[in-house]
């Protein structure tokens, strides 16, 4: 997926969001989460070593509270906040543009899974049909397989419709009551390729 901050900017964020109150870890993952409307939700292998860099660099401190350990903005932090403070309205643009980016992708991935899906049926049966009638010439064994080609083609169909209007509710519920992870879009594309995959093979054992 496209990188969802320009260079530097999470930095920053992170930065604005710590003015704001002190937090642990888990809470600036899910500051940003609700910032992109749960379409983007970094990892904590994308914060954690962002918040030490800043640790490093004097722009916040961090305590340990029991089991947690909450990052606070130092007065240096503040003053490089209030430097580039020119800079945030233009970083939450960029975050307005990526939500929107984000859902297209997600909405992109679903589609493309879906046609791919149709095609492969759709040659699938013209194939079948062709071997059948390769191997027999008007029979009525012949039409009847055609037909229930026809017939299996549609219920595939119905199959592959019913579940992109489930998923994409499901995506879309989900971004308006909670968090959709960057990582959903992954398993939902691997997933259609297993599937995919498992579809084809399925096809060719019933040629041979």
């Amino acid at each position: 997926m496209t990188p969802v901050f320009g260079h530097g900017h999470l930095r920053l964020y992170l930065l604005s969001l710590l003015a704001e109150s002190p937090r642990h870890g888990y809470e600036l993952i899910q500051a940003l989460g609700d910032r992109f409307g749960g379409t983007y939700v970094p990892s904590a292998g994308t914060i954690y070593p962002r918040l030490a860099k800043l640790e490093e660099d004097g722009l916040v401190t961090k305590t340990t509270d029991g089991r947690k350990t909450v990052y606070e903005i130092t007065d240096a932090g503040r003053e490089e906040l209030a430097a580039r403070a020119g800079e945030l309205d233009g970083i939450e643009n960029e975050v307005t543009d990526s939500v929107r980016r984000l859902a297209n992708e997600v909405r992109t991935s679903v589609n493309s899974a879906m046609k791919t899906l149709r095609a492969d049926l759709a040659s699938a049966a013209r194939d079948a049909r062709s071997e059948s009638t390769g191997w027999t010439t008007h029979t009525d064994d012949t039409k009847s397989a055609r037909v229930e080609s026809r017939e299996h083609l549609q219920s595939a169909e119905m199959v592959l419709s019913d579940f992109r209007h489930q998923i994409r509710a499901d995506l879309r519920g989900q971004v308006v009551s909670g968090v959709l992870p960057e990582e959903t879009v992954t398993v939902l594309r691997e997933g259609l390729e297993q599937v995919r995959a498992a579809v084809i093979s399925s096809l060719r054992t019933t040629r041979e």
